[in-house]
């Protein structure tokens, strides 16, 4: 596989197993998360599956998911709902 980089095409990213939330979107609008072999992961849009794709360590993941469940980031979907 190609060394991955941030704007990879997802296609890119043979072997990559995509996984998204049980709380996704019916419509398929989601993101979705790889695990790669360098241990970095891949998050791509689900309704551009063949469109970039935006790589991080598992540091970052980390501290994104950690701020999320601590509500880091509510402000913005509370925002994004009242329009």
């Amino acid at each position: 596989m190609q060394q991955a980089y941030n704007g990879i095409p997802a296609a890119d990213l043979n072997g990559a197993e995509w996984l998204k939330s049980s709380l996704s979107n019916p419509d398929g609008n989601c993101v979705e998360l790889s695990r790669l072999p360098g241990g970095e992961f891949a998050l791509r849009n689900s309704r551009h599956p063949h469109g970039p794709a935006l790589i991080y360590t598992p540091a970052e993941l980390a501290a994104f998911v950690k701020g999320a469940k601590q509500g880091d980031f509510d402000h913005l979907i509370e925002a994004a709902t009242i329009d």
